[in-house]
């Protein structure tokens, strides 16, 4: 790879359009850190992906982006397919930066853009699923439809709240489904409302979901939620918050590292917050598969 060559990957329609304001600052402050900067600004969906797939194959030694989770997904899998993958880090500019979150990367652009002088590298697990890779977690089911529903304009203005009340919705509205889940250790039938596979410890901003789980632990982290019954909902929104999800009876939990998904019905999956496909599907984990550039130590915020 040619050294200290970098491409940073700008959307400028990400983060209640304050992108095109921190251009300069992020530019800066990748040659404080030591590269040659080149800049391209996404006009549709798919450039950040081709952007990134372009830079590496042409030898840059960092790609940094600046947009949301959507933006950063198109990125990684421009890179995670390649054989030789440069250096990746990103400054969140969305409404949910659950990746954000996990890798301790602060949620404030400028602040984001100011400590990347000192971001070391980690060795960052990535997800493959439906021919596409993911850095976060697929949701299949009531939240899944949930979450497709939010108009863009909701999004921009309410943020995670836009998430969260359409999810709500969705599921007192769920009957379940028969789902079957074919793991490492096993295999799983039952009827369920919702199926969550992370790769992280946050899930629609809630940094709890899976207080166990880390970002190198190169497994899949599986939730299933079995019954959405009223009482139900109130005792597992207040367990969610404490980090206790997986002690409700209601909640299924494990970890693997591969997983078969197959239903009595074709369900929607979302990948990384976009539909993307239906079961039946297959997921696995590619362990370290990228190495990101990120704050030196997880403190908590």
């Amino acid at each position: 790879m040619k050294e200290r060559q970098a491409v940073f990957i700008l959307n400028p329609s990400s983060g209640k359009e304050r992108a095109e304001d921190i251009r300069e600052a992020a530019e800066e402050a990748i040659v404080r850190a030591g590269y040659e900067v080149t800049t391209r600004l996404t006009e549709k969906g798919g450039d950040a992906e081709r952007f990134a797939r372009e830079a590496a194959v042409r030898g840059a030694a960092l790609v940094a982006v600046a947009g949301g989770d959507g933006t950063v997904n198109e990125a990684v899998n421009g890179l995670a397919g390649l054989p030789q993958r440069p250096l990746f880090t990103f400054f969140p500019l969305g409404t949910v930066n659950d990746f954000a979150r996990a890798l301790r990367i602060p949620l404030d652009p400028a602040e984001a853009i100011g400590a990347f002088p000192e971001f070391v590298p980690h060795p960052t697990d990535i997800g493959r699923a439906a021919g596409r890779y993911f850095m976060n977690i697929i949701a299949i089911g009531s939240l899944a439809e949930g979450v497709a529903a939010v108009p863009v304009e909701q999004k921009s203005a309410f943020g995670t709240l836009a998430y969260i009340v359409h999810g709500a919705r969705a599921l007192f509205s769920a009957e379940g489904n028969e789902i079957t889940l074919v793991h490492d250790h096993g295999k799983w039938t039952g009827n369920a409302s919702l199926l969550l596979i992370a790769l992280t410890n946050s899930t629609g901003g809630f940094e709890r979901m899976n207080p166990g789980a880390e970002t190198d632990d190169g497994l899949l982290h599986v939730t299933v939620i079995k019954s959405t019954a009223l009482p139900n909902l109130v005792r597992m929104s207040a367990a969610l918050l404490l980090g206790k999800l997986q002690e409700e009876g209601a909640v299924e939990t494990f970890r693997t590292r591969s997983l078969t998904v197959s239903s009595s019905r074709s369900l929607v999956c979302n990948i990384d917050g976009d539909e993307c496909g239906v079961t039946p599907l297959e997921v696995s984990v590619l362990p370290g598969h990228l190495s990101i550039l990120a704050p030196a130590e997880k403190e908590d915020r």
